[in-house]
């Protein structure tokens, strides 16, 4: 089979397009036919690697994956060959006390799929069958890949770790990312009174506008931050949804009310940076941060996609040979929406 594969950690020189054996199923899973494949600033981050991450090389990157089930193994029940399926890109052991709790975002033994074991940018994946969602005829493969990793883990993050309310104001601090994109539209779907978006070019802010933000910031005009304040009337926000990093981290916590929460999943311009503590105790500020979603929040959020309620935003489709421009042109970050590889 082809595959998009990682021979070291490194750059994305490091990635290739090589020819792989079919992999094995184990009787508790099923093979994948890939026919969409999405990816995610996390597939970068596996290419540089980190202290403690150990992968078997070559590597297959992609945490997002949709297709059609081409094998079963001997224990799999519910599922055919032949269907159509999406697939939960956690993976947990399901037997320890988070696990067990419906917590599996937090299991002692946790991994993503693309991230600790191969993923889906090939043409066949061997997925445990407890991970699969049967997907609509109505819904592509392209949308359920776009939409998986990022719609869970702005749910999980915003309704369920930030405890998002309805009539609560919202920042969102980028506007073309997935998650950003997902985030918007599910401050919309749980009430918000106000979104505001911070955004580097109009393009993107019209798309978060047509997601469901109302106030939009172009921050290559000025302080941000500053006209995050004067648009609020000087009072701030409710919750921030920060997933830059060291880049914007300090003036996220100065658009917050007293009382406010920053959520944050990531880091894309650097995870290390400074804070005055004082700020936090004096305004009563709260820092959470998520990972992914349980089980339930994937099935949660992927019925509300199926349903219309929730989009994908896809920005551009390439074929699996492709995967290395694609990845180039996501470390570019000249992106408003997701690219998705199609074997």
């Amino acid at each position: 089979m082809k595959a998009v594969v990682l021979r070291q950690h490194g750059t994305l020189e490091d990635l290739a397009y090589v020819d792989l054996p079919a992999p094995e199923i184990g009787p508790d899973e099923v093979l994948l036919e890939v026919k969409a494949a999405a990816l995610n600033r996390l597939d970068l981050w596996v290419v540089e690697g980190w202290p403690g991450l150990r992968l078997d090389f070559p590597h297959i990157l992609g945490s997002d994956g949709a297709g059609v089930i081409a094998a079963v193994g001997e224990r799999v029940e519910g599922f055919q060959v032949g269907d159509r399926v999406v697939v939960n890109p956690t993976l947990s052991c399901g037997r320890c006390d988070f696990c067990r709790a419906g917590r599996e975002n937090l299991c002692d033994e946790f991994k993503i799929i693309g991230e600790h074991v191969p993923g889906f940018f090939a043409q066949l994946a061997a997925v445990p069958a407890r991970n699969l969602l049967a997907l609509p005829d109505h819904v592509s493969f392209a949308e359920a890949a776009a939409a998986s990793l990022v719609l869970v883990t702005a749910w999980h993050m915003l309704v369920v770790a930030g405890r998002l309310r309805a009539g609560e104001d919202v920042l969102v601090v980028g506007a073309g990312g997935g998650v950003n994109s997902a985030a918007i539209q599910i401050a919309r779907l749980a009430g918000a009174r106000h979104i505001y978006v911070v955004g580097s070019t109009a393009a993107k802010l019209a798309q978060a506008e047509a997601l469901g933000a109302d106030a939009l910031i172009n921050r290559s005009e000025g302080d941000w931050g500053r006209a995050l304040y004067a648009a609020t009337g000087r009072r701030g926000v409710d919750v921030v949804v920060d997933n830059v990093g060291a880049a914007t981290f300090h003036t996220s916590l100065r658009s917050l009310k007293k009382g406010g929460r920053l959520l944050t999943v990531g880091n894309s311009t650097g995870p290390r940076f400074e804070l005055d503590n004082r700020y936090l105790f004096a305004r009563h500020l709260t820092i959470i941060g998520s990972t992914m979603g349980t089980q339930r929040d994937y099935e949660t959020v992927m019925g509300l996609l199926f349903a219309g309620r929730l989009q994908a935003v896809v920005d551009t489709v390439y074929p699996l040979s492709e995967g290395v421009e694609a990845l180039r042109r996501l470390e570019r970050g000249d992106v408003a929406g997701k690219l998705v590889l199609e074997p």
